[in-house]
């Protein structure tokens, strides 16, 4: 499993370059918009876009991590369908093909007959990535591939990934938008248990080489299995004065809730996955979310480092439901394995209820405790 989080670093980077390349080439960027419709539109926005980039990342994932690990065939998901229409009315699958040469000549179809666009692409798809990390390297953990799955949100946050800007001015470290937004999240979770147990969150956009203006990533990982808690990152300090994150469409009546604990520490920003980063890195002491506007995807690799770093990540309206009723010890930490009944689409496999993620239990009793008494 040490090998399995390796090869999930590894993945992340690979797609980073990918995301950085699609961005920051105009001419390839504009050819990769195509808008979601039906029941793969995320309710929340008005328009909600997927990229060829968000497939090609899904797919590069699921091609390489499943060429190394059989056993996870077809335990490997995503948001993105694979198929995707050119402008000529065709409809195609995106893969990775056995050679570069393919993989160019089936983007050359999918991008409208590009071919310098198809063959920069296919050249980052077919790269060799390898890391040197000492800490994945002495990382010994004995679970086995055919107990876990994963889920991949290949970049969250598309709306700011398409029209984010790079030089938003963060207010206590928190970016309210932009590009920074836009991450590579992958998670894995026990198949019987649905619990997140390893999680690699990837930021293609941290940092601008301000000589030649090109992207610097960086990554973190986490591991919570069995008493086993292992990170990249420290787990941050428990401060005195908590701030919380929120998106800037949360309910007015959970803002007017929140307010009197934090005052002007409530800070809002865009993507679910930079918000759960955000309390990571003690940035933020929480992210509350009121709705079920968050899936799968968006949660499970920022879940499992959470875990890992002593913290979590509840079902909102289950906890509390428990809270109100006294049941404060255990509150229901959100599970990965199943599907919401009756739904369809996407909604399968939303995060209903809402949730809360935090680093410190202190500070989930505090908004547990302010929710349940708000009118």
């Amino acid at each position: 499993m040490a090998a399995l989080l390796k090869s999930l670093v590894e993945a992340s980077e690979k797609s980073a370059r990918i995301a950085q390349l699609c961005r920051q080439e105009e001419a390839l960027f504009q050819l990769l918009i195509e808008e979601k419709t039906g029941s793969d539109k995320n309710k929340k926005f008005i328009q909600d876009f997927k990229t060829l980039a968000d497939v090609l990342i899904q797919e590069v994932i699921k091609h390489d991590v499943g060429k190394e690990f059989p056993d996870l065939h077809g335990h490997i998901s995503g948001e993105e369908s694979n198929k995707f229409e050119n402008s000529l009315g065709e409809t195609l699958v995106v893969q990775v093909c056995a050679t570069q040469q393919d993989t160019a000549a089936l983007l050359y179809k999918i991008l409208d007959r590009n071919q310098p666009a198809a063959e920069l692409l296919a050249a980052a798809i077919h790269q060799e990535v390898t890391l040197e990390d000492p800490a994945l390297e002495a990382l010994v953990l004995p679970i086995p591939a055919e107990r876990v799955a994963i889920w991949i949100d290949p970049i969250d946050s598309t709306n700011q990934y398409i029209r984010g800007q790079a030089n938003v001015v963060p207010i206590d470290g928190i970016c309210p938008s932009g590009l920074c937004s836009a991450l590579v999240l992958i998670g894995v979770y026990e198949r019987s248990s649905g619990d997140p147990i390893l999680g690699v969150i990837n930021e293609p956009f941290f940092q601008e080489d301000p000589f030649t203006h090109r992207w610097l990533g960086r990554y973190h990982w986490g591991v919570s299995y069995q008493g086993t808690r292992l990170s990249s990152l420290s787990q941050p300090p428990l401060r005195p004065d908590p701030s919380v994150v929120l998106s800037s469409s949360e309910k007015p009546e959970i803002q007017r809730a929140l307010r009197p604990l934090y005052g002007e520490r409530l800070h809002f920003a865009s993507g679910a996955g930079y918000k759960m980063l955000c309390v990571i890195l003690g940035l933020a002491d929480a992210y509350v979310l009121s709705e079920g506007s968050t899936f799968k995807w968006d949660s499970c690799a920022p879940h499992a480092i959470l875990r890992a770093l002593g913290g979590g990540m509840v079902n909102l309206g289950a906890a509390l439901q428990a809270w109100r009723t006294g049941q404060r010890g255990h509150l229901p930490e959100l599970t990965y394995n199943q599907p919401v009944g009756g739904a369809v689409g996407a909604e399968r496999w939303a995060n209903q209820g809402g949730l809360v993620a935090f680093a410190h239990r202190e500070h989930l009793e505090l908004v547990m405790a302010t929710l349940a008494a708000a009118p």
